[in-house]
């Protein structure tokens, strides 16, 4: 979907593929038929913007056959689909039974990711409808926070940046990679990426900003954004979600709702906010059948949960973060970012009673997340475009 925005500027917006995880080009080729497509028809709209996920082995295809990467792009035109933007933080696996801390390998630190993501950026350059020159791709933050030495990452990346250059000089297309922030790893908040990414001072390296990872680290939206801006780094995409909040965890029964949330496919690092900083545990599960996390202060649980549905009480999500931060994103005079991303990919590890149980009723469930955002877009001055 595409907003024109009060400077005249186009806003992209898209829904994230990864809910419909395919491991294989085929199996690309089938979520844009079976999920993708529904998803438009049912917004009514011709063209609906997708945030495609490729695992390694359908981008290493895609890399090696070009006959193949021009058959993906004929497929997302003739099913009115359009990619501006590539999420590239899982490399494979995805829809395995057991994620959790697999998501963070290959870290930077490995070989593997330069060579995955290099190949996104050039696939990326052949997706980019013919009118758009500039597309994103989000990764991970460098490396879980136990890796020893984050210095190997840091010359990955800057070995990316000048490959990000030669994309463009041969493509005359333009694709910035975002470092995507998120509980647990070396780059945990924004605050942790100032530091690298003005070290490596890429033009075309920043930041997503990922509404759900900033609340659940209880970032202030402004604040944030103010320290990026001030320090050169630019927001190259956002991604629109929501986590689990709790505001009386010290209660048996927001202790059950909590619980009912904690499952073994991703994992759902949970913090709170005390006098002496942010305190957290790296699962749901340890944090709500034991003591491991004070209680004396509301929680938040990296669960990303649908926008336009809440959870029941005693438990809510963090929806008012997304709003305030959409409202500086998109809403000032000039937006931080055009490449905007709903991601909610947690559907099928919602609580059983809140599962879709069919197709159709996941169609809905999306349809129901980009309407919302729509209208939050709309609401802020931006102009839906056909």
């Amino acid at each position: 979907m595409r907003f024109r925005h009060p400077d005249g500027s186009t806003v992209h917006l898209a829904y994230c593929t990864n809910v419909h995880p395919a491991e294989t080009l085929d199996g690309v080729l089938a979520q844009l038929r079976d999920h993708c497509e529904p998803v438009r028809r049912r917004m009514g709209r011709d063209r609906l913007g997708i945030g495609l996920w490729l695992a390694q082995d359908a981008a290493a295809t895609l890399a090696a056959d070009p006959a193949a990467l021009r058959g993906l792009r004929d497929a997302l035109d003739r099913r009115g689909l359009e990619v501006v933007t590539l999420n590239g933080f899982p490399y494979e696996g995805f829809g395995a039974e057991e994620v959790k801390y697999r998501v963070y390998r290959p870290d930077w630190g490995d070989p593997q990711r330069l060579e995955y993501t290099t190949a996104l950026a050039r696939i990326l350059t052949v997706l980019l409808p013919d009118d758009v020159t500039e597309g994103s791709i989000s990764t991970l933050p460098l490396a879980w926070r136990t890796t020893p030495d984050i210095r190997p990452a840091l010359d990955a990346l800057r070995r990316l940046g000048e490959r990000l250059d030669a994309v463009a000089e041969l493509t005359g297309r333009t694709v910035r990679v975002a470092v995507e922030p998120e509980p647990g790893c070396v780059v945990e908040t924004t605050g942790d990426a100032l530091a690298p990414l003005t070290a490596i001072g890429h033009p075309r390296l920043g930041v997503c900003v990922d509404t759900c990872h900033l609340a659940t680290s209880f970032e202030d939206p402004d604040t944030a954004l103010d320290a990026l801006t001030a320090a050169g780094v630019p927001v190259v995409k956002a991604q629109l979600s929501a986590a689990l909040h709790a505001e009386h965890p010290h209660l048996p029964e927001v202790r059950e709702a909590l619980a009912a949330f904690a499952e073994p496919r991703f994992l759902h690092q949970t913090r709170t906010l005390t006098a002496a900083g942010l305190r957290g545990t790296d699962d749901l599960d340890e944090a709500v059948t034991g003591d491991a996390l004070p209680d004396g202060a509301p929680w938040r649980a990296h669960f990303h949960v649908p926008l336009h549905a809440a959870p029941a009480p005693p438990l809510t999500s963090t929806l008012p973060v997304l709003k305030s931060a959409l409202a500086r994103l998109a809403g000032g005079p000039h937006p931080l970012t055009r490449h905007l991303e709903v991601e909610t990919y947690t559907w099928q590890a919602l609580p059983p009673e809140l599962r879709p149980r069919t197709r159709d009723r996941l169609v809905d469930g999306i349809a129901a997340e980009l309407t919302l955002a729509r209208d939050l877009l709309t609401d802020l001055g931006l102009k839906e475009l056909p």
